[in-house]
């Protein structure tokens, strides 16, 4: 994928003192919100700035104490895997899993010649929209090129942020109702969940109006309206964030579950660099490709 992204490069000594200062300031925000709000914040930079992820934990516990629900398909991994030929990119298919069913890990040995990108995201998550925003145009151009593969965790760790709404799990249900039915379709609405994404401590969009978001970014499957408005994959949101809250992280060498979001994997290696500069992204993406090489 050498021709297709960015070459390598070390970001200087000044740009790293700024995003660790950068980090001080937000967890610093975080904490005070949190004492103001006596509510959950969880603070989306991967790996820094973490609040009580215990809490986070007991919350989707809470929130998802119902029966086990099947899987949807496309997703027996807990995400949906995209690949590209070239010209399109397409979502590998897979069986829907039955209920308490593990989840099948993607097989990674066979994807060696490719940069493999998960990312662990909930859709009312700012930061989470922010590395969206800076880089989803080009991991999607990786993936059409067929130079990276794409594994995207859809979970729902901020309902407590959405004026009761629980706007994360609705959100994320949306999603896995258009892997289920249209797959093809989900880059084009996970760009657009983001694009129109609310602010937290709103009650974000209605159901109705996910089903036009998703309808208006190509999502047309007739099925897909019922998915929404039905909730249909709600509970299985709950028990895979449960499951990504609780590791272990399948192909992660350097994460054992997830402890915020964005969590973002390249070939295994956690990134824990800045959400807003894609070049630093680029850079660490190269970076995974050439040591993958060199094995």
């Amino acid at each position: 994928m050498n021709s297709n992204l960015p070459g390598k490069g070390t970001p200087p000594k000044k740009d790293r003192r700024d995003a660790a200062r950068e980090s001080a300031r937000l967890m610093r925000e975080a904490q005070q919100k949190k004492d103001k709000r006596n509510k959950l914040f969880l603070r989306g930079g991967i790996g820094a700035g973490l609040v009580a992820i215990a809490v986070v934990v007991a919350l989707v516990i809470v929130n998802s104490n119902g029966p086990a629900a099947a899987g949807p398909l496309n997703m027996a991994s807990d995400g949906v895997l995209l690949t590209g030929d070239g010209t399109t990119i397409t979502a590998v298919p897979t069986a829907a899993l039955a209920a308490d069913a593990t989840p099948v890990a993607t097989d990674q040995t066979k994807l060696t010649s490719t940069a493999n990108i998960v990312v662990y995201a909930d859709y009312l998550c700012p930061y989470c929209g922010q590395f969206e925003t800076t880089n989803g145009t080009a991991i999607n151009s990786w993936v059409t090129a067929g130079n990276a593969t794409l594994e995207y965790h859809p979970i729902s760790i901020l309902d407590a942020n959405s004026a009761g709404t629980k706007y994360s799990t609705r959100a994320a249900n949306a999603a896995v109702c258009v892997a289920n039915y249209q797959p093809a379709a989900f880059p084009a609405v996970n760009a657009a969940l983001f694009a129109q994404q609310p602010a937290e401590s709103t009650a974000g969009l209605t159901d109705q109006e996910l089903v036009s978001l998703v309808t208006t970014a190509g999502a047309t499957d007739a099925g897909i309206t019922k998915c929404i408005t039905d909730g249909a994959f709600k509970s299985w949101v709950g028990n895979a964030t449960k499951r990504a809250l609780a590791g272990p992280l399948p192909n992660s060498t350097t994460l054992t579950k997830v402890a915020g979001t964005p969590t973002v994997l390249v070939n295994g290696v956690a990134y824990t660099g800045s959400l807003t500069d894609a070049t630093v992204f680029s850079t660490f993406v190269q970076d995974q490709v050439t040591a993958a090489a060199k094995k």
